[in-house]
C-alpha cells in the first residue's frame, strides 16, 4: 500500500482541496479521503460511493506524475497519517444525489 496526500491548489467553491489516497499494490485507490473548503471531511471505499465522493475507476499512476502537475502538491505520508485523516472523516449522508451506489 502506499499513502498519499495531495492538495489541489484551485478556486471552485464545490470541489475538495485536499485529498487522502490509500492506494492499493495494483495501482487502484482502495480509500479516499476528501477535505472541503467549507469544512466537510468525506470518506469512500469500494462499499461507500456517493455522488460527491468516489474511488477512481482507473490506476491513479505514479505520485511523481501528479506531484509535477503545477495545480497539485502531492506527498507520499505514513499508514497512520492516513488512517488520522480516515477517522476524521463522515460517510456522505444527506441530500438526493448523495445515496450510496
Amino acid at each position: 500500500m502506499e499513502y498519499w496526500k495531495v492538495d489541489w491548489l484551485h478556486d471552485f467553491q464545490s470541489e475538495p482541496t485536499t485529498l487522502f489516497n490509500e492506494i492499493g499494490d495494483d495501482g487502484y485507490e482502495v480509500r479516499k479521503v476528501q477535505h472541503y473548503r467549507d469544512g466537510r471531511k468525506l470518506k469512500a471505499d469500494a462499499l461507500h460511493e456517493s455522488a460527491e465522493i468516489g474511488l477512481s475507476e482507473i490506476p491513479v499512476g505514479a505520485i511523481e506524475d501528479v506531484a509535477g502537475q503545477p495545480e497539485f502538491r502531492a506527498t507520499l505520508i505514513t499508514g497512520v497519517a492516513f488512517e488520522e485523516a480516515w477517522r476524521s472523516a463522515s460517510w456522505v449522508t444527506r441530500g438526493p444525489d448523495s445515496a450510496y451506489r
